[in-house]
């Protein structure tokens, strides 16, 4: 019996490891050839040098990125104890909103951002309407960091309120018996238990952040990301080795990060990244 049920798991598994063989294990492979290699095909390191040229563009996609995952925390740690202590009924309808723009291609809605941050758009319309100077927000940086997170702050909120509808009453009870304000209760009850919804939530809106091409695009003018640079090469000059060097190193990064960001776990499987 138990071998008909180790059989029937395994075939059960089979369609799975074939797509992640064939659309993660050998695209990573071509990845890692094209980035070690030239366009003859031969070994070479020269791939890499040539990104040091892109160093400030790292720079900026990585602190990008980073401001935009501390807005969506900042934003989203206080939405998520909400919806996390609202009676079950409202918490469905909570999570519908909050994922009824993911139901959205992503490009309708960088589009709609557009229109609403233009110099000729909602928001500046209305500014004009009441007397105000208009503000010139299309193509900044802050234009690109509000797309970051509008269009990525659900991937904060899940894995936070998931972790924190865990959370029993009972124990935040037994802190306000034990004479614990609400704010001892959040430093010493409420956020230790949340941290791994934080770290997972963290990596979700970082890594695509971070590697995101179609948002700087359309919001950021001329700015360039890695991603952009990345599309661009592989695109626009079809120079794969250079493209596929960037992209590994980009790899990396994000790798490193998620492992140093697990270190701020307890090993839950709520936190589990890596």
């Amino acid at each position: 019996m138990t071998k008909r049920k180790g059989f029937m798991q395994r075939l059960l598994a089979a369609p799975y490891l074939v797509w992640a063989a064939l659309f993660i294990i050998v695209p990573l492979i071509m990845v890692i050839y094209y980035a070690f290699t030239d366009k003859n095909g031969a070994f070479t390191f020269d791939n890499f040098s040539q990104i040091a040229a892109f160093t400030h563009t790292f720079t900026l996609s990585i602190w990008l990125g980073a401001v935009a995952t501390v807005i969506c925390l900042v934003i989203a740690y206080p939405l998520a104890y909400i919806m996390s202590r609202m009676k079950p009924r409202h918490q469905r309808f909570a999570m519908m909103l909050v994922m009824l723009p993911m139901w959205i291609n992503l490009i309708l809605r960088t589009y709609a951002l557009m229109n609403i941050v233009a110099d000729t758009g909602i928001i500046n319309t209305m500014l004009s309407f009441v007397g105000l100077p208009p503000v010139h927000m299309i193509n900044t940086q802050g234009a690109v960091v509000a797309g970051m997170v509008y269009n990525f702050i659900p991937y904060m909120i899940m894995p936070i309120y998931n972790v924190m509808t865990r959370i029993d009453p009972p124990v935040l009870e037994a802190s306000r018996d034990l004479g614990g304000n609400f704010f001892q209760t959040f430093r010493r009850v409420i956020f230790p238990l949340s941290l791994p919804g934080i770290v997972s939530g963290i990596t979700m809106v970082f890594v695509p952040s971070v590697s995101t091409f179609y948002i700087s695009t359309k919001l950021g003018g001329t700015m360039a990301l890695v991603g952009d640079i990345i599309e661009f090469t592989f695109i626009g000059e079809t120079n794969y080795n250079v493209g596929a060097s960037m992209s590994l190193i980009l790899m990396a990064m994000i790798l490193l990060c998620m492992l140093v960001m697990n270190r701020f776990t307890d090993g839950d499987e709520e936190g589990l990244i890596v």
